[in-house]
């Protein structure tokens, strides 16, 4: 679990971390250098969700050995399959790192959410979900991992 008191807000009690796939964890399928390492960092205090349409194919491949519960998303309307996903979680429990339009959803639900721009961009209509920007997801992941920088943030 990961507790992060934002000075003027509710206290956040997560346990999980949903991510994107493709322009979040990885540009054109290929997971970003880094990522892997901080992801094991992350995964000693929330568990981690990868929920993905999987654009690029090979997500299971690129994730292999990392502590990570991998869903691929068969659906057509992935933006209410990925919020249906943070739902049955326990939104308040959740944080949630995306950057497309079909990440809008998780991000409304999410207790936590973070907005990645990076190769692919970031849909507006998911960067105003967001409760904090930043410009790639190692940026977000150290956000998990130094929770003080969030309370600057965030703070009221």
């Amino acid at each position: 679990m990961l507790t992060i008191d934002i000075p003027g807000q509710p206290r956040l009690q997560l346990e999980h971390l949903v991510l994107d796939f493709n322009g979040t964890l990885a540009v054109d399928g290929a997971l970003l250098d880094g990522v892997a390492s901080l992801l094991e960092r992350v995964a000693k205090a929330l568990q981690i969700h990868v929920v993905t349409g999987n654009t690029f194919g090979g997500v299971r491949e690129a994730l292999d050995g990392l502590p990570c519960d991998v869903v691929v998303l068969d659906t057509l309307d992935q933006t209410q399959a990925k919020g249906d996903y943070v739902q049955r979680l326990g939104p308040d429990a959740v944080a949630c790192v995306g950057n497309g339009r079909n990440d809008r959803r998780m991000m409304q639900a999410a207790a936590l959410a973070i907005a990645v721009i990076q190769g692919e961009g970031a849909a507006p209509a998911t960067l105003f979900l967001a409760d904090v920007v930043a410009r790639d997801v190692r940026d977000a992941l150290q956000l998990l991992l130094n929770p003080l920088r969030l309370a600057a943030t965030l703070r009221s």
